[in-house]
């Protein structure tokens, strides 16, 4: 049952229709069990490890996986007298999470009392994916947050000429471009190094990670910072771009067959779960 109006690039973008006879309800989150060993390691050990995780879909929000509180070392806990409300499960208890001398407040929480409907999360406990040293899908690193079960990632090699240009000057010219099609967003085309002048492409200090594609690399492109982009070590399922780079037809110009690339959803993902706002509960 893939879910795709809970991660749109921007809420109440639909890239499709669903049909149905009423309009669909403004808020509606899903749970379902992740089917996948998932485990959590802070100071050095594993405090988390369940092949029973549950992953929580919200509106325009990147999935978060709860941990069963009996796959959880308790002990590592502590908490503090802060709560929040969240707008679907209500009352959230927030917790610092110590092992030996190290302790990082505000990195783990526990919804409390949830409603009748959603009982179930009164026994689950989940992490912020940035206070914690790492997430493993068995012995394979996940970044950034939660994979989504639903998100997919293709490349394809193709013969088609890519022209980009900053300023009325040539900054890369191709005609073996890879595209990758990534659920919820337009095609991104990526040109080999050698068809790129790399002089006109000043590093920037900002990366990226995305749990399907790996860390990103920016560069500005003339006076556009961000405008363009590489994957140099992508992970396995986005291995195809590995080293090549993306640039954004927002910023600079990008023509595919002589026709310019507009409006481009591309890197404007969904925004973050409790997971990575660790510290203001948002």
């Amino acid at each position: 049952m893939p879910l795709p109006w809970l991660h749109t690039p921007e809420p109440g973008v639909f890239r499709g229709k669903f049909l149905v006879p009423d309009r669909l309800p403004e808020r509606l989150s899903y749970r379902e069990p992740l089917r996948r060993r998932l485990r959590v390691r802070f100071a050095g050990e594993w405090i988390a490890d369940s092949e029973h995780a549950v992953l929580l879909h919200a509106p325009g929000r990147f999935p978060v996986a709860y941990f069963p509180a009996g796959d959880v070392r308790v002990e590592v806990l502590e908490f503090r007298q802060r709560t929040t409300v969240h707008p679907d499960l209500g009352r959230t208890a927030w917790y610092a999470v110590r092992v030996g001398d190290r302790v990082h407040e505000g990195a783990a929480w526990q919804h409390v009392r949830p409603p009748e409907h959603a009982a179930d999360f009164a026994n689950l406990v989940a992490f912020s994916w940035r206070a914690m040293d790492g997430f493993q899908e068995e012995d394979e690193p996940v970044t950034a947050h939660a994979a989504d079960p639903y998100h997919r990632i293709d490349v394809r090699g193709a013969s088609r000429e890519v022209v980009v240009s900053v300023d009325g000057r040539v900054v890369a010219k191709s005609r073996r471009p890879r595209v990758l099609y990534e659920s919820d967003r337009d095609p991104q085309w990526y040109l080999p190094r050698a068809d790129v002048d790399e002089t006109l492409l000043r590093q920037e200090s900002l990366r990226t990670t995305c749990p399907y594609k790996g860390v990103a690399t920016y560069y500005t492109v003339g006076r556009h910072a961000g405008a363009a982009w590489s994957y140099v070590d992508a992970i396995a399922e986005s291995a195809a771009v590995a080293d090549f780079v993306a640039f954004d037809p927002n910023k600079v110009v990008v023509q595919l067959d002589g026709k310019r690339l507009h409006d481009v959803l591309g890197r404007r993902g969904a925004k973050s779960g409790l997971d990575r706002a660790f510290a203001s509960g948002r």
